[in-house]
């Protein structure tokens, strides 16, 4: 996908609704003093190009019991090269990759380079939820052939706002 020209007025509306998603158009054309009606096209230009993906609620883990995150490196089998999966039509990937979205517990999945294939980011309630998870669902999946974890000991950042440079 190309990239959409923004210029800077742009980058000033993607930084205030980074800050707050919930202000309203009018408080945004107040902030970048521009009037509402050319302020509210860039936004719906913005959001029709996948500048804007959308806008959510972010929700606080601990408040909701949600108390261990843990970064987990999974390694996949591969046979014969094209990883064919025991069915024979999908390879192990694609089967992993349906796996992760109906598994609740990852909230972020990346594939990555070097050893591991892939790199989740789980947040459980606590140990057991954790355990039960990789010994009844990770380590059962058939692509899976090992698994390294490590847990987060202390949130020292954390931000869903992109660099608006």
């Amino acid at each position: 996908m190309a990239n959409v020209e923004i210029d800077a007025i742009d980058r000033r509306i993607l930084a205030i609704l980074q800050e707050n998603g919930r202000l309203s158009n009018q408080e945004i054309a107040e902030r970048i003093n521009l009037s509402p009606s050319p302020c509210l096209r860039r936004i719906r230009r913005l959001e029709e190009s996948g500048v804007i993906r959308g806008y959510v609620a972010l929700l606080d883990a601990q408040r909701l019991g949600l108390d261990l995150l843990a970064y987990v490196n999974v390694r996949l089998e591969k046979r014969g090269g094209l990883a064919l999966s025991p069915r024979g039509d999908a390879t192990h990937a694609d089967l992993f990759r349906a796996a992760v979205q109906a598994w609740p517990e990852v909230v972020a999945c990346h594939a990555m380079t070097g050893d591991m294939d892939y790199l989740l980011r789980v947040q459980v309630e606590d140990m057991a939820h954790f355990s039960r998870f990789v010994q009844d669902q990770l380590l059962h999946h058939p692509s899976v052939i090992d698994v390294k974890t490590s847990f987060s000991l202390e949130k020292i950042k954390e931000t869903t706002a992109l660099p608006i440079l």
